[in-house]
């Protein structure tokens, strides 16, 4: 298995959006709209070009992760940049082969190089803190409403970088989509059946995780 990560190039774009509707497909809710959220994000303000990544297994693209600006607004107004990777997505077929580790982990070091404060990210604890991510708790970051939750994690990316930092994080609305816009895209894939599965249930119990 000959495996390659580089930046995401033009000619990838549509394949990109088909691997990403592939893996996203009925896991979070019935239907997926990551593949659009890709789609709609290569255009905007927001987009870190050069963190946008896909790793191949023998010539094919089988994954890929995307990064955008992001900040930490303190109590007083004070704006501290950031970036966030999401989404971030390996082939059904390649689950557990250790691709996602290889594509994550590649990116971190690419975006310490580029010189970043820190990355902050949205997902299960357990797939992200063995890079070194700690729920936003321990670094006094909390979401918009004030609120600290599991599934706010956090990464600096060098020493010292969020000494002194505190506030709520501002994501991208390069994530934001409409439920329109996401089934007009859609049209232009082949027929997929949106269902119910458990890993739906155990999403949205995750996201609601306070860390208290």
């Amino acid at each position: 298995m000959l495996i390659n990560i580089r930046r995401e190039e033009p000619k990838d774009y549509r394949i990109v959006e088909e691997v990403a509707r592939e893996a996203f497909w009925n896991l979070y809710f019935p239907g997926a709209h990551e593949h659009y959220v890709v789609h709609k994000m290569r255009e905007h303000a927001d987009f870190i070009k050069d963190l946008a990544f896909v790793i191949e297994v023998d010539g094919k693209i089988e994954g890929a992760i995307f990064y955008t600006h992001s900040k930490i607004v303190s109590k007083d107004n004070e704006e501290y940049e950031t970036i966030s990777f999401g989404p971030v997505f390996i082939s059904p077929e390649h689950h557990r082969k250790g691709l996602g580790r290889e594509l994550i982990t590649y990116s971190i070091k690419a975006a310490k190089e580029m010189g970043y404060r820190a990355i902050l990210t949205l997902g299960y604890p357990y797939h992200y803190e063995p890079y070194g991510f700690l729920g936003g708790k321990r670094y006094n970051i909390s979401m918009p409403d004030g609120k600290f939750y599991k599934g706010l994690l956090v990464l600096p990316l060098y020493e010292g970088a969020l000494d002194y930092t505190s506030g709520h994080v501002v994501f991208s609305d390069a994530l934001e989509v409409s439920e329109d816009a996401v089934e007009e895209f859609d049209k232009s894939f082949p027929p997929k059946e949106k269902k119910y599965q458990e890993s739906q249930d155990e999403y949205e119990a995750t996201i609601s995780l306070l860390d208290e």
